[in-house]
């Protein structure tokens, strides 16, 4: 196997949603295809794409992606009306959509996208079943992650 497969099969950064980490107790992530038009791949290989305040729905046994921002470039098509926050459509087996439709609504976890991706030439995004955290469980962990900083540099 030579470095241009080796690299090619590596997940490549496209969008990271920061804030879900640290909103939410990450339960179990999944990685999930996303139904793009054209012009929105064209604009994410420009990246043009955020992930903040999004989250995902499932609705009629299937999931999607909700308030994804993907912003159309300049140079776009001029008979394609380009909906920057439209709603996509999200690939998942069959399996993995039950398990996550009975965690949602049995359980009360949210699905939220953690990062969008590529692999293998495809935009993958991550998605995770998780549990909102509460102000004082924000600021223990903020605590910690302070302890943990100061104890490596070997200041206490």
């Amino acid at each position: 196997m030579n470095s241009k497969e080796k690299t090619k099969n590596t997940p490549k950064l496209i969008a990271d949603n920061r804030k879900a980490r640290h909103d939410y107790h990450i339960e179990q992530t999944w990685e999930a295809g996303l139904v793009l038009e054209g012009w929105e791949v064209k604009s994410i290989r420009a990246g043009r794409a955020q992930l903040s305040d999004s989250y995902v729905t499932v609705k009629n046994n299937a999931a999607w992606l909700l308030g994804a921002h993907i912003m159309p470039l300049n140079s776009a098509s001029t008979h394609v009306n380009a909906d920057p926050q439209r709603t996509r459509k999200l690939l998942l087996h069959e399996k993995e959509l039950k398990k996550i439709i009975g965690a949602v609504q049995r359980q009360g976890y949210t699905v939220i996208p953690l990062n969008l991706h590529w692999y293998k030439n495809r935009v993958k995004v991550e998605i995770a079943l998780a549990k909102g955290k509460k102000q004082y469980d924000k600021r223990e962990a903020e605590k910690k992650r302070d302890w943990d900083r100061q104890k490596s540099r070997g200041i206490l």
